[in-house]
């Protein structure tokens, strides 16, 4: 498990600018692939080409028969399968860093206020370092997702191909220089067939879990889009629709003449109730707005 030691180390920072589903993937990751690849699948596989017997003598023939049914040990391959689809994490783990990095730089030059008038504050990160996924970082994430998704299916696909999902304990090869067919047995098949089917579970697990956070993290979007246009048209009895600016100056204006002309009135002697009521109308229309 020592060789696992700095991957782990890198995902684990990882955790920290995720979702909630990417921390459980992390786990899947940790303790059902790495863990049980290190501590079990390791001790049972072997030096699975010495144990491989086959009914001849001919030098030569059980390599090349072991060659042909197993391109590539299944050990390597799932440790290949492991690094490949933690890849696109690591990528997207380099931009966050990225990102928290201009950030804190930024944070560090609003508060010397060199120049700040113009700055805008932090857009992805609060002031205890924890990320906002959304914009670029967004963008960045759910790209790592399905690349996540490609190759958790390509490796899936590429396993049924190369081995299928169960070993078979015996096999026939006429390999050169195997002299004619020849049968080879395997060792502990059926306890090699359960780790086979242990990891391509874990695998359609994390598949689903990868999927599963693409539809989580679009959901979240939409839901935060809609709520943005909903808020600032929503009008009520407790919200009610204040006057535009451009319509206030002209009630004013239409005030203040109202108001003169009663003025001139009232010198001349000549008073009227109506236009009195109605510039009493028009100043609590404008006190009310």
């Amino acid at each position: 498990m020592g060789d696992w030691g700095f991957l782990s180390s890198l995902l684990d920072k990882v955790q920290s600018h995720s979702t909630v589903i990417g921390k459980i993937w992390m786990s899947v990751l940790f303790i059902f692939r790495i863990l049980v690849l290190g501590a079990g699948a390791e001790s049972v596989w072997g030096d699975e080409q010495s144990s491989l017997v086959c009914n001849t003598l001919q030098p030569g023939c059980e390599n090349v028969c072991y060659d042909w049914k197993f391109p590539i040990s299944h050990i390597r391959f799932w440790v290949m399968q492991i690094i490949f689809v933690s890849t696109p994490t690591l990528v997207y783990l380099g931009h966050a860093i990225h990102v928290i990095h201009q950030e804190n730089k930024l944070r560090e030059k609003i508060q010397r206020q060199l120049h700040s008038k113009g700055l805008k504050g932090p857009k992805y990160t609060d002031d205890k370092g924890h990320v906002k996924i959304k914009g670029n970082l967004l963008g960045s994430y759910l790209t790592q997702l399905f690349f996540k998704i490609i190759l958790e299916i390509a490796f899936i696909v590429g396993q049924y191909y190369l081995y299928g999902f169960i070993m078979i304990p015996q096999f026939a090869c006429s390999k050169k220089p195997c002299p004619y067919t020849v049968e080879c047995f395997m060792s502990r098949p059926t306890e090699k067939t359960i780790f086979i089917i242990f990891m391509l579970v874990v695998a359609c697990v994390s598949l689903l879990l990868n999927v599963t956070e693409v539809f989580y993290l679009l959901c979240t979007r939409v839901r935060c889009r809609s709520r943005r246009r909903r808020v600032p048209n929503a009008t009520s009895a407790e919200n009610p629709a204040s006057l535009s600016v451009s319509w206030q100056p002209r009630v004013e204006a239409e005030l203040a003449l109202k108001q003169n002309s009663l003025n001139i009135q009232i010198q001349s002697g000549q008073s009227s109730s109506a236009s009195s009521d109605g510039l009493k109308e028009d100043k609590k229309l404008l006190e009310g707005h």
